[in-house]
């Protein structure tokens, strides 16, 4: 894994920019470090509500909202 990763270093380097933001972001920011919830279900609705409601952020950020 190592050798892939020094291999592909660039796309290394773009993924950690696009992918670990969100997920930085999401752990850090709304105190979402582990899940309430117990189980693979719930802990996977659990996250899917948490992404949507970080999408739902961004996408009011870029495009805006009227006040």
């Amino acid at each position: 894994m190592a050798e892939r990763t020094r291999a592909l270093s660039e796309k290394t380097k773009l993924r950690k920019g696009l992918v670990e933001h969100p997920f930085g972001t999401i752990k850090r920011h709304w105190n979402q470090g582990f899940f309430l919830t117990r189980g693979p279900g719930k802990a996977g609705t659990e996250m899917s509500q948490t992404v949507l409601a970080y999408d739902i952020q961004r996408a009011v950020k870029i495009v805006g909202a009227p006040e």
